[in-house]
């Protein structure tokens, strides 16, 4: 979009044209980032479930005075002839849909539509009504929705992605499930096996996915961003999820896997196992790879209980050691989370790393992992150093 912004600016200040962008953004606030710091004066329109069925980006339309699309490829550098200084005719055989009303139908009409139709259709629009408009709390009612849809048409691919949307976004918020983001990637798997040709369902899972994967790194830029938008003197738009690991990723030809192994920090188990005070998710993305691919691996660690246990961050930081089977390489074996310049804290932490299975596997394979941390007791100040263990599945087909 930068060079039709930069091709159009003296138009859209003469009059002549109007703006509008839709981005297929997961998190709409990287996307107002991205704007701000390049200078977007159109309003840009948030679909991340991709309502409007684009199966590439970006897509430009050229729409006359009429609300008649003349083209879906225009060219910049001849706009203003082939469509600017046009007058175009209102072609009564070419009418658009008319515009979908400015508030949506009632959720429970829609509901009840559903239940009543008892098709994948009606699920899905009601669904998607739940996801665009009902904000973070109807995310779960949005899912349930979606899996409905599924239900009564397993092959409905948009249906798949829109759960995997909802799924991921609620794995975000405090009403997040244990297994959200791992079933959030099974599902824009499925989708994607269902349509493989959907560019934006497969930038998704590779948003997350391993290095080998990537057609570019997908953040990198929000650093520069945020310094460019300070030094004008402006607030950058804040990110509530900022991204890291696999999402500012470079990408690579080749897998690297580590040749010089650092020590391993507990090679006998000694460090006490924690009994239950953080929790382990283990997500591996893609869901499924082919014999000889990678996946990248998200760990995230969380304190069960913030009212009795805390980081403890003025000792050593969060460490995972990967131990993998004879066959697996990975890229890294001993990890450390990064963690905040406070005393204590009790936000979630993040370890990704990727592993690549060797050309005849089959089956799941396991690659099993260790966590070393250190927690402290709220109620009588004690502080421990345990240890965690985890089991990494890749699944291969």
């Amino acid at each position: 979009m930068p060079v039709w912004h930069d091709a159009t600016k003296q138009w859209a200040t003469d009059g002549k044209l109007v703006l509008l962008g839709v981005t297929q953004e997961q998190h709409p606030e990287r996307c107002r980032l991205f704007a701000q710091w390049k200078g977007f004066g159109w309003p840009i329109l948030h679909d991340p479930i991709n309502v409007l069925g684009s199966a590439a980006v970006p897509v430009v339309l050229a729409i006359d005075e009429h609300g008649i699309v003349r083209s879906t490829r225009p060219n910049p550098k001849t706009f203003a002839a082939d469509f600017l200084d046009k007058a175009f005719a209102d072609d009564a055989t070419n009418k658009p849909v008319p515009p979908t009303p400015a508030h949506p139908p009632k959720f429970d009409d829609l509901k009840a539509a559903a239940e009543a139709a008892k098709t994948a259709d009606a699920w899905r629009r009601y669904g998607d009504t739940l996801a665009l408009w009902g904000g973070e709390e109807k995310l779960s009612a949005a899912i349930a929705a979606y899996r409905q849809a599924v239900t009564h048409d397993p092959k409905d691919g948009p249906a798949w992605f829109r759960s995997g949307v909802c799924l991921r976004r609620r794995s975000e918020t405090t009403a997040r499930e244990a297994d959200d983001f791992r079933a959030a990637v099974a599902a824009w798997g499925t989708a994607l096996d269902l349509d493989p040709n959907q560019y934006i369902w497969r930038r998704r899972i590779q948003q997350y996915g391993p290095r080998l994967d990537k057609p570019y790194p997908f953040y990198d830029w929000v650093p520069d961003a945020e310094a460019a938008v300070r030094k004008r003197g402006e607030t950058p738009v804040a990110l509530p999820v900022r991204p890291d690991g696999s999402e500012i990723a470079q990408p690579a030809k080749a897998f690297a896997a580590v040749k010089d192994a650092p020590t391993n920090p507990d090679p006998k188990g000694k460090v006490n196992r924690d009994p239950g005070s953080v929790t382990c998710e283990v997500v591996v993305v893609p869901a499924v790879v082919k014999p000889g691919q990678s996946v990248r691996v998200h760990l995230t660690f969380r304190v069960a209980s913030m009212k009795t246990d805390h980081w403890n961050n003025e000792a050593e930081p969060l460490r995972v050691w990967v131990d993998p089977p004879a066959g697996v390489a990975v890229h890294e074996r001993l990890i450390a989370a990064e963690r905040p310049k406070a005393a204590t804290s009790t936000e979630p932490r993040t370890v990704g790393f990727e592993v690549q299975v060797p050309k005849d596997a089959a089956g799941t394979i396991r690659v099993p992992v260790y966590a070393l941390y250190h927690l402290c007791d709220e109620v009588g100040g004690t502080c421990r150093y345990v240890r965690l263990y985890a089991t990494v599945e890749v699944k291969v087909k």
